[in-house]
């Protein structure tokens, strides 16, 4: 039984610093006793982390609110990237905060999700950073919501990164795009068109609740950030026997951390290496055709992986699941491979 994990953590850190229009965490603030309750949340799982044993583990940090102005972040993330069972340490950032303190982290695992947010940041300061991340060898991708007041942005922002940072797009949440727009957005993000439309799920294999799982300030541990079903307790080890392969119970998933683990689609493959902070395995070129794939997606479970980290099971079609219940796994089922820099 492989016993790698990837986790995505989520504590009760809901403050940021940023105002976006788009986002409902927008300026909020934590009180000084939900500030220590999360630092608390967090120094307990990086415990955790270092203490387990039996397998690789992989995090992101992907925090309501922003999580690199708090110091215990940072140090969490240079400790984490120095355990030597941790493949990759990342989280989700605005690189609103300093960047020196990544030289104590070890950058071979170490890795930003860099989101550019124009009107709550100068360009040239947002620029810095991310050369500042380029200069001290920090893998990094760097992003922005695809809005039409963001387009010129992007274009300046795409032309003045080297070509290896990739730049991706995230559709705004209830946006609909014309394929002219959307044109416009692949012309910068060749993947967008997975971003573009939410991707049917209901009953799909996912790796969600087998090798990656969702956890909480708790330790509550789901499958996903977006499915409720508690599968047990991170720190009393009662979700280990839930893990196991299973259906999606949601109609659709609509956000990159969720469907990026969709086996219907060959993103393990485009992203190989670089699953959690989303950079591609070659950013100037990616291994499928999002059209065709979208248009067919079981086509991806009826080849072979182009990044084969485990034994492929038998092939043959995925059957039918009951909402969050087993399915048998499919012929790609590979799990988040690890490519050192």
């Amino acid at each position: 039984m492989n016993t790698d994990l990837t986790v995505l953590y989520r504590g009760p850190l809901a403050s940021c610093d940023y105002d976006c229009p788009y986002c409902p965490f927008a300026k909020r603030r934590d009180t000084g006793e939900q500030l220590r309750d999360d630092r608390a949340a967090l120094e307990r799982f990086t415990a955790w982390a270092a203490a387990r044993t039996g397998g690789r583990l992989s995090v992101l940090f992907t925090p309501w609110g922003e999580g690199l102005v708090r110091s215990w972040y940072r140090r969490a993330l240079v400790e984490m990237s120095r355990l030597p069972h941790v493949s990759r340490v990342a989280i989700q950032t605005n690189l609103s905060c300093r960047t020196g303190w990544l030289a104590e982290a070890d950058r071979d695992k170490v890795a930003l999700w860099c989101t550019y947010h124009p009107g709550q940041t100068p360009y040239e300061r947002f620029l810095a950073r991310c050369r500042e991340l380029t200069a001290l060898g920090v893998r990094h991708s760097v992003g922005i919501v695809g809005l039409d007041e963001h387009l010129e942005e992007a274009r300046r922002l795409r032309s003045a990164l080297p070509p290896e940072v990739y730049l991706w797009v995230n559709a705004a949440e209830g946006h609909t795009y014309t394929d002219e727009q959307a044109d416009r957005w692949t012309a910068l993000d060749p993947l967008f068109p997975y971003s573009r439309h939410p991707h049917r799920s209901a009953g799909l294999p996912c790796r969600t609740g087998e090798s990656v799982v969702s956890v909480d300030g708790d330790g509550t541990v789901r499958r996903c950030h977006f499915v409720r079903a508690e599968l047990g307790n991170l720190y009393d080890g009662s979700y280990r026997d839930a893990l196991g392969p299973r259906g999606c119970p949601l109609d659709v998933c609509d956000c990159h951390i969720g469907y990026v683990h969709l086996e219907t689609l060959p993103l393990y493959d485009v992203f190989a290496g670089g699953v959690l902070e989303r950079i591609p395995a070659d950013p100037a070129r990616v291994l499928a055709d999002p059209a065709q794939v979208l248009a067919d997606p079981a086509q991806v479970l009826a080849r072979p992986a182009l990044v084969p980290v485990c034994t492929p099971s038998p092939a043959g079609p995925v059957p039918a699941a009951a909402p969050d219940g087993p399915v048998s796994p499919g012929p790609s089922r590979s799990l988040l491979p690890f490519v050192g820099r």
